[in-house]
């Protein structure tokens, strides 16, 4: 395969309107999926939950892949591996150790088990490969109907539990001495992050579930630690990555997985330049000469 025709298979957009047209479901679940994404990443990187993500989303592809098996609704499916995986998380993994290890069981155990069922599945190919790596038209009004309320349930839960679960992230010995339900925080945290790795799924894969997750948050972090506006980018970072890379994807012959965490590569390396020339600067942002 020669260069013309690798950059043809990425970028071609030869009717490119029309197709535009037949997206338009997949474009407002990539922004739903974007502000949820930037929303929970923050406070993924902020309670160092990156490997539990990576844990949960592999039992969350098992239970799409079951449900792909039998039948079932793949979305269902997927929330209750995810669902699954955050409370075994939430309830067991107390210290950072116990986490760990715990996660370190699960993933094996919930690719292994998604492998098996693919295998046993006799459906189209095409069904096997998007629960790994998403799919861009695959998201009718139905489904954005229930992608949209499940992730308006999780942000508005999110909300609820925005100033507490923040205190607990911070300072979690602290806030239990100020009588913060931690525990509790953590699991219902848990919880909320497994359905919006199972609601993310459906888009970008089981297996690039980070791009939304952790990426966002982690790109925004680099250029801040002030609470509003660290917010405000990761979800800014999240929806611009999941967005772009679907109008991206829709000009290429290859899934749309590439397309987002390419963008949202790109995203946090500018961030990381961008900290990077920001720390060789003052507090108030001017240069520090030495004399």
């Amino acid at each position: 395969m020669d260069a013309d025709s690798i950059f043809a298979a990425i970028f071609s957009f030869d009717n490119y309107g029309e197709l535009l047209a037949l997206v338009q479901n997949s474009i407002w679940a990539g922004a739903v999926l974007g502000l949820l994404g930037g929303l929970m990443g923050t406070f993924v990187m902020k309670r160092d939950l990156a490997f539990a993500v990576h844990g949960i989303s592999e039992l969350s592809f098992a239970g799409a892949a079951f449900a792909l098996l039998i039948g079932a609704d793949i979305v269902f499916g997927s929330l209750i591996g995810s669902v699954a995986a955050a409370l075994l998380l939430g309830l067991m993994g107390v210290r950072a150790r116990d986490k760990n290890s715990i996660i370190g069981v699960i993933m094996p155990f919930g690719l292994g088990l998604g492998i098996l069922f693919l295998s046993l599945y006799q459906g189209r190919a095409a069904n096997k490969f998007g629960l790994l790596t998403g799919q861009i038209v695959s998201v009718d009004t139905v489904q954005l109907q229930v992608l949209a309320g499940a992730a308006v349930a999780v942000i508005a839960a999110l909300v609820l539990i925005w100033r507490p679960l923040n205190f607990a992230s911070v300072d979690p010995e602290l806030a239990e001495a100020r009588g913060v339900p931690v525990r509790t925080l953590a699991i219902v945290f848990m919880v909320l992050l497994g359905v919006s790795v199972a609601l993310s799924i459906q888009v970008v894969g089981a297996l690039l579930v980070l791009a939304l997750l952790i990426t966002p948050a982690a790109a925004a972090l680099r250029v801040t630690s002030s609470p509003v506006p660290l917010v405000l980018l990761s979800v800014i970072f999240a929806v611009t990555a999941t967005v772009g890379g679907i109008l991206l994807a829709l000009g290429g012959r290859i899934p749309i997985s590439p397309y987002v965490t390419t963008l949202s590569f790109l995203i946090y390396v500018v961030c990381r330049v961008i900290g990077g020339a920001r720390a060789k600067k003052g507090i108030n942002g001017r240069l520090v000469h030495s004399r």
